[in-house]
C-alpha cells in the first residue's frame, strides 16, 4: 500500500521473489507514474480495498502518518485475522501496529536502510541492503524470510531502540546529502567546473576509510589543530556563504572533540583551535544576526 518511493520498490522486489502484487494505493500523479513503472498492471485502489485483496500488506507511508492510518484501518474493519501487516517506518517498531493486532493482524516492522529515488534502480540497491527488523518472536522467521526475499540482510532492533536506530541513520545519511550539496555549491563559487567529479573520489575514499577505521580516519585541519586554517575557512564562508557557517562550526567542534578523545588532536594545539571556534560562534558573529548584510536561515 502506498505508491511513494519505497512501496513500489519493495513490492517489485517481492514480485521477483515469486509474490504476486494484487493492489496498491496512490492518488498523486507521481505515485501513479511510479506504480505504472515498477508495478505495471497492478491496480490502484483505496487503502481499505488493498487490505481486502492482500494477505501481505506493506504500509509505506510517512512516519507521522502511520499511527493514524493503522488506527483508521482497524476501526473500519479493514484488517483481517491472519493478515501480515508490514510497515517500513524507521522510527516505529511493531507496537504501532497494535490496533491492527487486536483485529487479528500479524505485525512486522521492516525498515530498509536505504535512500530511494522512486525509479527501478531502487530494486537493484536492495541487494545486500540492511533492514532494521522488529517483530514478535513468533514472527521472527517470517520477517527474516521477507527481508531475504527482497535481497536484504535482517538486522534485529529492539522495540525501545527504534528511535535511536533511526536517528543514527538520519544523522549519517540525511545530513550527508546536505553537506555534499553545500560543498558542491562552494566549489562552484570557487570556480570549479565539475564539483561532482572532484568530490566523488575524495568522498568515496573518506567514506571507505571511516567505515573501516572509524575515528582513526579523521584528517584535515581540525584533526591536525590548524587553527589558522580553520579561521580562514570561517572568514571565507561568512563572505561567500554565511548560511553554511553554523553547520561548519558545529561539525568542526564535534570533530575536534572526537579527535581529542582519540588522541589524534594534540592538547597543546587544541586550545587555539577551540578558541577560534568559540570566537567564531560568539555573540554578534553568528550568520543569522544580520551583521554581514545577509539574512540567516535555519536549516
Amino acid at each position: 500500500m502506498g505508491a511513494g518511493r519505497v512501496g513500489p520498490a519493495l513490492a517489485a522486489s517481492l514480485q521477483l521473489a515469486g509474490h504476486r502484487p494484487v493492489a496498491a494505493s496512490g492518488v498523486s500523479d507521481a505515485s501513479r507514474r511510479r506504480a505504472a513503472q515498477l508495478l505495471p498492471d497492478v491496480p490502484l485502489v483505496p487503502p481499505a480495498e488493498v487490505l481486502r485483496r492482500a494477505d501481505l500488506v506493506l504500509l509505506t507511508v510517512p512516519d507521522d502518518a502511520l499511527p493514524g492510518l493503522v488506527s483508521g484501518l482497524a476501526e473500519t474493519g479493514a484488517v483481517r485475522p491472519g493478515q501480515l501487516l508490514v510497515h517500513t517506518s524507521g522510527r516505529y517498531g511493531a507496537r504501532v501496529l497494535d490496533p491492527a493486532v487486536r483485529a487479528g493482524a500479524l505485525p512486522l516492522a521492516l525498515h530498509p536502510a536505504m535512500t530511494f529515488t522512486g525509479t527501478p534502480v531502487d530494486v537493484q540497491r536492495l541487494a545486500g541492503c540492511s533492514f532494521g527488523v522488529t517483530a514478535p518472536e513468533e514472527l521472527r522467521l517470517a520477517a527474516e524470510a521477507l527481508v531475504i526475499e527482497m535481497g536484504g540482510e535482517p538486522e534485529w532492533i529492539a522495540e525501545e531502540m527504534r528511535p535511536l536506530y533511526h536517528a543514527a541513520l538520519a544523522l549519517g545519511a540525511n545530513h550527508l546529502v546536505t553537506l555534499v550539496a553545500q560543498s558542491m555549491e562552494l566549489l562552484r563559487e570557487a570556480g570549479v567546473e565539475a564539483p561532482d567529479r572532484m568530490l566523488g573520489p575524495l568522498l568515496g575514499a573518506a567514506l571507505d576509510n571511516a567505515l573501516r577505521s572509524g575515528d582513526a580516519a579523521l584528517t584535515g585541519p581540525v584533526a591536525r589543530g590548524d587553527a589558522g586554517t580553520v579561521a580562514a575557512h570561517v572568514e571565507q564562508l561568512r563572505r561567500h556563504s554565511p548560511q553554511t557557517v553554523a553547520g561548519y562550526l558545529a561539525m568542526a567542534r564535534a570533530t575536534a572533540d572526537r579527535a581529542l578523545a582519540h588522541g589524534l588532536l594534540k592538547a597543546e594545539l587544541a586550545e587555539d583551535l577551540l578558541g577560534v571556534l568559540a570566537d567564531a560562534g560568539g555573540p554578534g558573529t553568528s550568520p543569522s544576526d544580520g551583521t554581514d548584510g545577509t539574512e540567516g536561515h535555519a536549516r
